[in-house]
């Protein structure tokens, strides 16, 4: 029994995290998705209409629900379900899955700001007391969802359009007032926590590690067991080789030393001559 389901989402309209809403109706739609009932006999395989069996839920074992992250001023500042706005103005966005069991999916960070394993810890924190409070709402909604259905009223889309939940390309424009700007971002500013100490200049701790940027410490360590024992190995190998080297060239100066002490043979094949030169008469070419 193979079932192949694709889940396609239509964007209408949105005001920033668009990631945190997506990841929010794409596993409520899976939640809510019913497929048909199916029964097997040998090699006879029967598809059921919703009229012949009520069609079943698809074996969802947990929700892995996104929460996003802003960072402003070099990851000082961070901000929870950034809007458009903020969006455009961030340095750096972090985005954390988890589910209600406080399982981390996965973690996406992009931007230019370098974080810190505190602030990441911080904002896993965070996720874990969101994705609780949206688990719950998504549970609610279902449930609210099922019973509707049995007693017959709106449900879903339709009861969604007469309460204007869900609209196309709409929005209302909404005046901001920049009067206060510097002083209210005075006040936030004195309100949050102090930064951490940064680094401005790469601090090298051991051999193999370095840190680069701020605000950012290197954890790569020193090199793992299978690294030091590649360089062992080349390092024995370049010693071998400088010793044979040294082996060859002690040997032929050994060698010169001898012929020093001993009369060499020269031999003229033309004239079928041998003439025996003593080692303080042999020419220089020869030698």
């Amino acid at each position: 029994q193979v079932w192949q389901i694709r889940l396609d989402m239509h964007l209408l309209n949105h005001d920033g995290n668009i990631t945190d809403a997506a990841s929010i109706a794409g596993i409520v739609a899976l939640c809510h998705f019913r497929r048909p009932d199916v029964s097997v006999q040998g090699e006879e395989v029967t598809v059921y209409t919703p009229e012949e069996r009520d069609p079943v839920p698809l074996s969802i074992h947990h929700m892995p629900i996104c929460v996003s992250f802003a960072f402003f001023h070099q990851g000082t500042y961070l901000l929870v379900d950034p809007t458009e706005r903020e969006e455009r103005v961030m340095d750096g966005l972090l985005v954390i899955a988890m589910n209600k069991h406080h399982e981390i999916c996965t973690i996406q960070s992009s931007g230019v700001v370098m974080l810190l394993p505190e602030q990441i810890l911080r904002c896993s924190k965070i996720t874990a007391v969101k994705v609780a409070e949206i688990t719950e709402l998504i549970q609610k909604a279902l449930e609210n969802d099922q019973k509707a259905r049995k007693e017959g009223g709106k449900f879903g889309f339709a009861e969604s359009i007469p309460n204007q939940r869900i609209t196309a390309f709409k929005m209302e424009s909404a005046a901001v007032d920049t009067n206060d700007v510097e002083e209210q971002a005075g006040e936030i500013i004195a309100k949050a926590d102090p930064p951490s100490e940064v680094f401005a200049s790469p601090v090298v701790h051991t051999p193999g590690t370095a840190q680069i940027g701020e605000g950012i410490e290197s954890s790569w360590g020193d090199l793992e067991e299978s690294e030091k024992e590649e360089a062992a190995e080349e390092e024995g190998e370049s010693e071998a080789a400088a010793f044979e080297c040294e082996k060859v060239e002690t040997e032929d100066t050994s060698t010169l030393k001898e012929a020093k002490n001993e009369p060499i043979v020269l031999s003229d094949s033309e004239e079928e001559e041998v003439v025996i030169l003593e080692p303080q008469e042999l020419p220089r070419k020869t030698r």
